[in-house]
């Protein structure tokens, strides 16, 4: 199956951002993106792709270890960005990103420990997927309109490992299905 690890931002955060993703959407050519359903919003921690099903309690227990050794942090959504010449739009994020950083790291480590192909490692860049573009846009209008966007702040709590489907059917729009398949507390005892 197809997993990463995650932060899940809750209903409040993410009701937040989809009002201001429906600005963007009014923006002159925004039907020239491919817009990220609010079902699929998460900051992605670490990435590992086909995982075997054998493999996956092994992973969730080195995640809920992970989870366990970091400690509960405020966040928010804030700001925005760009990938690959506006290939990807982004949101961002601010509050504790030492300690997202760290949980980062610690999933990245456990997906290795767990025996994942992980490929090499990149400093980890705190970001919520917004829109994707199979070609260079200029999302520079974008960009400028979420530079004053900042959502709730929340304590996230827990970190999910998240199973993802990729659409099958052809249909031009389709979207991926993410379902958290573990969640891990942070911070827990033990």
């Amino acid at each position: 199956m197809r997993l990463f690890a995650a932060v899940l931002p809750p209903e409040d955060v993410t009701a937040a951002l989809a009002d201001e993703v429906a600005v963007l959407q009014g923006l002159p050519g925004a039907d020239g993106l491919r817009w990220t359903g609010r079902p699929g919003w998460h900051l992605t921690l670490a990435f590992y792709g086909e995982v075997d099903d054998d493999v996956v309690p092994d992973l969730s227990a080195r995640l809920a270890r992970a989870a366990r050794r970091t400690a509960p942090f405020e966040l928010a959504l804030r700001g925005g960005g760009q990938f690959g010449r506006g290939r990807a739009l982004w949101t961002g994020a601010e509050g504790g990103l030492a300690t997202l950083r760290l949980l980062a790291d610690r999933a990245e480590s456990a997906g290795r420990r767990a025996g994942v192909e992980m490929g090499e490692h990149r400093r980890y860049k705190p970001h919520l997927t917004l829109a994707r573009s199979r070609q260079s846009f200029d999302v520079r209008p974008y960009v400028e309109a979420l530079s004053g966007f900042t959502g709730p702040t929340w304590t996230v709590t827990d970190l999910a490992l998240v199973r993802s489907n990729l659409p099958e059917s052809g249909v031009p729009g389709e979207q991926p299905r993410y379902e958290a398949v573990a969640r891990s507390p942070l911070g827990a005892a033990g």
